[in-house]
């Protein structure tokens, strides 16, 4: 398989196959949903006018205000809250499953300068509070995809709780009758000029479900999906009689959307649709008078008193210090929390025991190693173990693996995951023989982070300046160093950030590249020490910029840093650090179990193309650590 930038992904396909129905994922969704479906069913969803005509028929069995608050619920890319929006209503939120789809409707939405509140999410558990919309859109045949009836229901439940009195729901939903009676079993059909789709369906054992297979194929790079997805038949009285079981009153069938494409082709679950409204009749929920308790959060922070042998200095400076308070800063928005701040190291072990165990949790952002020495990251989650006080972020032992790229390297093996090629050479080796790579190769010190030892000078492209280039390593780190050379390639330097727990309540921040553009010629492409630590360096004028990849190769990194996060041990949040070969492949180069925590960082980066605050995003971090450590309630 090629996992790089977009052009053949799969090599291998399956033949015809006995059953559809074994083949469907019970969570098909999600991973579907991606630009593979824009191309696929674009001559529906991706159709301006279609959309403006379904905007116009809600709107007129509805008639909500340019002030209600409105849901549109499984939104897609957000086609019908832009449109509405863009019509002047004010008050848009759309939730989807998708980060795909969601992150296209953010752009999209700033594109066009328009406010929605869009947001990933589960529809069966909807994060916004009891009472909070006037109406509910469910539009654009985008429900029944679960594997039980029960799980419909539930959707149908939150969207009950998440409405207002009197508020109303619109159901877009296929008309199951009719697709039973009229699916057609085979077809294909030309998206555009490089790309045809070829369709497979059958109803499942039961009746219940039409399993649709779709394989699309690129016309000179092959197969690009083989995939599998099943969706639930309703009719009519189905409907009626879950909305009733959920509490919905004033159930109204309205006249079915009888879907026109302008490309005249196999229209599938989107051919006719019934179009369903019903009125929710409750009390307001009553409001809980006790406010929640804040959370009493000590942070721990590396010593500005000490030697810091990473810093250029060997000291705090004026920017380390100017860090230090936007992180304050930041941290004095989150209303929920009240932070205490310790970076005195030479008093932790006994500041600890008596003010660390008042506190609820830890918020750990020692990078620096206890002692200001890199080496001892681990002894500081290790002390808050021993005195058992809960705190942010990777585990001793998550710690210990990280800081050992080849023993990164070797797992990610393990779980199939690329890495470049490379090879290590311990502190005894005096010289190497045999060399098992071709140049250019860049050379690392096996143990550490920051970029420390990384420098220009550590690219090389022959024998001579690899010697030359392992000596200084060795002199700079000490002569006790293990030394990795690695492969030096040359794609794009990419970075994927993860806030959250394993296994579904985390967010993956936008993936973002390296631009070397304002780089001089000939200066190798690498985000090293002088690019983090030196202002006069040219490397001080790289950028980070969203990452111009395919969705599949989104999808593959994504995957692949969500294994890692779970074998590693990650906590809370962690970045991941790729590059792109010559073909296209990305390959991991580390993982960063507790990942630069600074305004201008990496993370910060990310979270700020997602329009996530630098506060917001600690936010985040300490929610996740909180939800992970008292559980969902914060109790």
């Amino acid at each position: 398989m090629n996992k790089g930038n977009g052009k053949q992904h799969i090599t291998t396909v399956l033949g015809p196959v006995e059953s559809l129905e074994s083949y469907v994922k019970a969570d098909w969704w999600r991973e579907i949903f991606n630009a593979n479906y824009l191309r696929t069913d674009g001559d529906v969803v991706d159709d301006e006018s279609i959309t403006k005509a379904e905007v116009d028929f809600f709107l007129s069995l509805l008639n909500p205000g340019f002030h209600d608050t409105i849901l549109d619920l499984c939104c897609g890319q957000g086609r019908h809250s832009l449109e509405l929006a863009g019509r002047g209503y004010s008050k848009i939120c759309g939730l989807d499953r998708s980060h795909y789809l969601i992150t296209r409707a953010r752009k999209q939405a700033r594109n066009d300068g328009l406010s929605v509140g869009f947001r990933e999410g589960d529809a069966r558990k909807l994060s916004y509070p009891a009472d909070s919309f006037d109406f509910i859109l469910l539009p654009g045949n985008s429900f029944g995809y679960f594997e039980t009836n029960e799980d419909d229901k539930r959707v149908l439940r939150e969207a009950f709780r998440v409405l207002k009195p009197g508020g109303r729901i619109l159901l877009d939903i296929t008309d199951g009758d009719y697709l039973r009676e009229n699916f057609v079993p085979r077809s294909w059909e030309w998206i555009d000029q490089n790309h045809f789709v070829c369709r497979e369906r059958s109803l499942s054992s039961d009746g219940e479900r039409l399993i649709t297979r779709e394989v699309i194929t690129h016309v000179k790079n092959g197969v690009m999906a083989d995939q599998f997805y099943a969706e639930r038949l309703y009719n009519s009285g189905d409907i009626r009689a879950m909305l009733d079981e959920c509490g919905y009153n004033s159930i109204e069938f309205h006249d079915p959307i009888i879907t026109d494409s302008r490309r005249n082709q196999d229209l599938g679950m989107m051919a006719r649709r019934l179009i369903i409204t019903a009125s929710v009749e409750k009390e307001w929920t009553p409001k809980k008078k006790v406010s929640r308790k804040k959370k009493k959060v000590a942070v721990v922070l590396g010593d500005p008193r000490l030697r810091d042998v990473i810093k250029p200095s060997c000291v705090f400076d004026e920017d380390d210090y100017r860090t230090i308070g936007r992180l304050k800063e930041a941290l004095s928005e989150l209303r929920d929390y009240e932070f205490t701040y310790f970076d005195n190291h030479a008093s932790m072990l006994s500041w600890l025991r008596q003010s660390g165990s008042k506190a609820d949790f830890v918020f750990n952002l020692c990078d620096e190693g206890f002692l200001n020495d890199p080496r001892k990251e681990l002894h500081v989650p290790a002390a808050l173990e021993i005195l058992s006080i809960p705190y942010t972020g990777g585990n001793p032992q998550c710690l210990a693996y990280c800081y050992d790229k080849s023993l990164v390297r070797g797992i990610a093996k393990e779980l199939d995951i690329p890495v470049p090629r490379a090879f290590v050479i311990n502190p005894e080796d005096s010289s190497f023989i045999e060399f098992p790579i071709h140049f250019p190769v860049i050379v690392k010190p096996n143990f550490g982070d920051s970029s420390f030892g990384i420098t220009q000078d550590s690219v090389c492209r022959d024998i001579s300046e690899l010697q030359d280039a392992i000596l200084r390593l060795k002199s700079f780190s000490g002569d006790c160093s293990t030394v990795l050379v690695e492969e030096f390639l040359t794609g794009g330097d990419i970075s994927v950030g993860i806030i959250g727990n394993l296994p579904d309540k985390y967010e993956v921040l936008p993936v973002i590249e390296e631009d070397y553009s304002s780089l001089p010629r000939g200066y190798p492409k690498i985000c090293g020490y002088e690019a983090k630590w030196d202002p006069e360096s040219p490397y001080a004028g790289i950028t980070s910029i969203p990452a111009d990849l395919s969705e599949e190769a989104r999808r593959f990194l994504v995957a692949s840093c969500l294994k890692l996060f779970g074998r590693l041990g990650c906590r809370d949040y962690a970045r991941f650090d790729w590059r792109i070969d010559s073909n296209g492949t990305p390959r991991l180069l580390e993982v960063n179990p507790n990942p630069g925590w600074c305004w201008d960082g990496h993370l910060a980066k990310m979270a700020g193309i997602a329009e996530i605050t630098y506060a917001e995003m600690l936010g985040m971090i300490l929610k996740a650590a909180e939800d992970r450590i008292f559980g969902d309630n914060g109790k």
